[in-house]
C-alpha cells in the first residue's frame, strides 16, 4: 500500500458561517410569523408610548413662521435706485458688460446685476472696487450728512468748548 498521507487531527465537517440552520434560545424573531408565534408564547411583550411614531413637534412651527414674517426687525437695507443708476450709467458710459464689470472687481456677475437691480445687500468694499474701476464716484448707502458744528460756533452759543486751547501754527 502506498504511504498516503492521512489528515489527522482536522474537522473535514461541514461549517454554516453566517446563518444557522440551528434556532438559538433568545433569538430575536425576524419575520411577523415569527414575532407573532413569540406573542403567543409570551416570549415578547409590547408596550405603547405615548406620542410615539409622530413626528407633530416639527410641524407646528407655523406660530414661529408667522411671527418672524410679522416683525419688522429682520428686514435687511437694500441698495438705493440711486446707487443702482448710478452704476448703471456709469457702466453703460465705459462700454462695458456686467460681466466683465464683475471679472475686473473680482465677483461674480451676479452680484453685479443684483447692485443694479436693487436687490444687494449693500457692502463698501464692493462699492469702492466699482468706484475705482469705473472710475466715478458712488452715492453711498444709508450715510446722512452729519450737521458738523465748530467749536468757535458752539462757543459763540454759550456751550463748553473742550479739548483744550487752540493749537499753535
Amino acid at each position: 500500500m502506498p504511504n498516503v498521507p492521512q489528515p489527522t487531527g482536522q474537522d473535514w465537517g461541514t461549517v454554516n458561517v453566517g446563518r444557522s440552520s440551528v434556532a438559538r434560545p433568545g433569538a430575536v424573531p425576524k419575520s411577523a410569523l415569527g414575532v407573532s408565534r413569540a406573542k403567543a408564547m409570551g416570549l415578547v411583550s409590547t408596550e405603547r408610548k405615548f406620542g410615539a411614531g409622530s413626528n407633530t413637534s416639527a410641524h407646528n412651527a407655523t406660530v414661529n413662521a408667522r411671527k418672524i414674517e410679522e416683525s419688522e426687525e429682520l428686514k435687511h437695507a437694500k441698495v438705493d435706485k440711486s446707487l443702482s443708476k448710478a452704476i448703471m450709467q456709469a457702466r453703460m458710459a465705459k462700454k462695458m458688460t456686467q460681466k466683465d464689470l464683475a471679472t475686473k472687481i473680482n465677483e461674480k456677475p451676479q452680484v453685479v446685476g443684483e447692485y443694479e437691480s436693487g436687490k444687494a445687500i449693500p457692502n463698501g468694499q464692493i462699492i469702492v472696487k466699482m468706484e475705482r474701476v469705473l472710475g466715478v464716484k458712488l452715492p453711498r448707502p444709508g450715510k446722512k450728512p452729519a450737521a458738523k458744528t465748530s467749536a468757535a460756533a458752539g462757543a459763540a452759543a454759550g456751550g463748553v468748548v473742550r479739548g483744550g486751547p487752540p493749537k499753535r501754527r
